[in-house]
This record gives C-alpha cells, sequence and structure tokens, in this order.
C-alpha cells in the first residue's frame, strides 16, 4: 500500500462526532458510516468510547457491514497525575484494538476536564510524570504490535510550540502530525514535517482559517467558538500549506495513513447532503497530491 490514494482514512470528528458534552449536534452512527461508505474509503478511526456501539466484536462486525475497518482511535489520557494509573485504561483500549482490529493509538494528553478552552500550568514534577506516563504508555502499546503516537491538540497538555518541541526532544514516542491543531498552537506544521519526517507515525490534515486561529491564541475567542465559526475549513480553502507537508512526508519515506480532518460542530441536524460534501471536496484535493505516476498507476 504505497499510492496516497490508498491511504486516505476517515475520522468520525468530521461529522461533528467529539468527545466533549455539548459539542454541537451529533449524527447517528448509521448516518456517518453511510457516508463514509460513499466516499469510498476502507478505514477509519473509531470515535470517541461510545461513538460506535456495542461490545468491541459488535463494533467490528458493524464497521464490516458499511465495508470499513478500524484503524485506529483518539484516545484521551491524563498523564500528568501522580495518583492516576495507566495501566487499567491504556490495556482496556489495547483489548478494544485487539479485538476490533485497529492499530494505531491516538494519545492526547488530557487535562482530565471536559474542554478545550482552558488548561493547568504544569509543575516540572508533573511534566516528568507525563513524560514517564506517555512512554509507557507507547511501550505497552509497543508490546502487543500497536503503535501509539502523541496527539497535539488544543486544550490539552501538549498544545504550544514550546509543549511540542519539549515532547519531541524529551523522548521518542511517535507523533501525530495534525497539522490544523499545530497551526491553531502556534506551531509550523510545515517545519516539523520537513526536519522530524521519522518521527510521524500518523497524519491529521486539517485545514485552516487563521485569521480565527490568531483570535484563539490572542485570548480573543475561545477555542470553541472558533470552531463553531468554521475555524477548519475544507481542505485546501485555508491557509495551511498541505501540499508541502504531503511532499515532504512522502519524499521522506512516510507510507502511513492520511485522515482529512474537518473538526466543526453543529448546531442541528444538517439539511440536505450535510458534511460529506466537505468531506468529499477534502479527499479530491488530497487525491490531487498523489505524484502523476502514480495517480495513473505508471
Amino acid at each position: 500500500m504505497t499510492r496516497l490514494a490508498d491511504r486516505i482514512a476517515a475520522a468520525p470528528a468530521s461529522w461533528g462526532i467529539c468527545e466533549l458534552p455539548d459539542w454541537g449536534y451529533q449524527l447517528p452512527v448509521d448516518r456517518v458510516l453511510a457516508d463514509m461508505r460513499e466516499l469510498g474509503v476502507r478505514a477509519t478511526e473509531l470515535g470517541p468510547e461510545g461513538f460506535i456501539p456495542g461490545a468491541p466484536a459488535e463494533q467490528r462486525e458493524l464497521l464490516e457491514s458499511y465495508g470499513l475497518t478500524a484503524l485506529g482511535e483518539f484516545c484521551p489520557l491524563v498523564l500528568h497525575e501522580s495518583s492516576i494509573s495507566i495501566e487499567a485504561p491504556v490495556n482496556e483500549i489495547l483489548e478494544r484494538f485487539r479485538v476490533t482490529g485497529a492499530d494505531m493509538m491516538v494519545i492526547a494528553v488530557a487535562t482530565g476536564a471536559d474542554t478545550y478552552d482552558r488548561r493547568p500550568e504544569l509543575s516540572a514534577e508533573q511534566w516528568q510524570t507525563l513524560t514517564d506516563n506517555l512512554q509507557r504508555a507507547e511501550a505497552l502499546a509497543r508490546e502487543r504490535g500497536i503503535i501509539a503516537c502523541v496527539h497535539p491538540h488544543m486544550g490539552t497538555l501538549i498544545q504550544t510550540a514550546e509543549e511540542v518541541e519539549r515532547i519531541l526532544d524529551s523522548c521518542e514516542v511517535p507523533l501525530c502530525l495534525d497539522t490544523g491543531h499545530l497551526t491553531v498552537g502556534g506551531a509550523d506544521a510545515v517545519a516539523i514535517a520537513r526536519s522530524v519526517p521519522e518521527r510521524i507515525a500518523h497524519a491529521h490534515l486539517k485545514d485552516v482559517d487563521t485569521r480565527l486561529a490568531a483570535a484563539v491564541q490572542d485570548g480573543s475567542l475561545d477555542y470553541s467558538e472558533a470552531v463553531r465559526r468554521g475555524l477548519y475549513t475544507t481542505l485546501g480553502a485555508g491557509d495551511v500549506d498541505l501540499t508541502s507537508i504531503v511532499q515532504s512526508l512522502e519524499g521522506a519515506g512516510y507510507r502511513g495513513w492520511y485522515v482529512p480532518e474537518l473538526d466543526q460542530m453543529l448546531p442541528g441536524e444538517p439539511e440536505g447532503a450535510g458534511p460529506i460534501s466537505g468531506i468529499r471536496a477534502s479527499m479530491e484535493f488530497l487525491r490531487s497530491l498523489e505524484p502523476a505516476g502514480d495517480r495513473d498507476g505508471s
């Protein structure tokens, strides 16, 4: 599986599905999976725990009924508190992966609060605990043949450019390159793709309205409100240089998944086609970045 077009997957976040309470209208699972089938993708992230109903075996069966396989899961974990053991929650996730067939554990370093608009400052001791636990989670996953990567994400404890650099310098845990969260957090996603492609295990491709991102950065707009107003655009319609990012990764030998993401907050049940229109356009944009020789099969 080397062609870029064969490595495009889906994520429920593009349909407005979110792990936080009160994050807009939540579409039913059958609508989302039917859209994925219509788009022709063959793999998807699982979405928040509980979005795909049932026990892991039932989740796998449901995905297969739509022609889909489980790629992985966005996994918020509290890692900075020494009083909280990570062994049980990580092993529960890994057992779910074993049954569903997923193999990409995308770790968000959660604060423990049900918001992405506020986060605490950490002490040096808490940072060390965070790093130790992150490495432990990655090791547990690796022991089971699962790739674990850390996902810089707004409202988590790995958000800013400095925090991303600190994690890259302090441990060897792979990175989920989320071009949207990195950009809104003030990091340079293009520079990261060029400088440390060997650290990138997974890619969430988002495009960003940097006018709204600047308002989040200066504190004049909450992150959640920015998402509501359209912070993340259809791929190719925003201000992130996705072409350079994909070219850098492909040129460096990256052969992992690309997940186009249009994180959004739906005000209600969408009329007409709904989110699938923007997702389809984003996937078409991403396919257009395939080198000509690969597009025509030569």
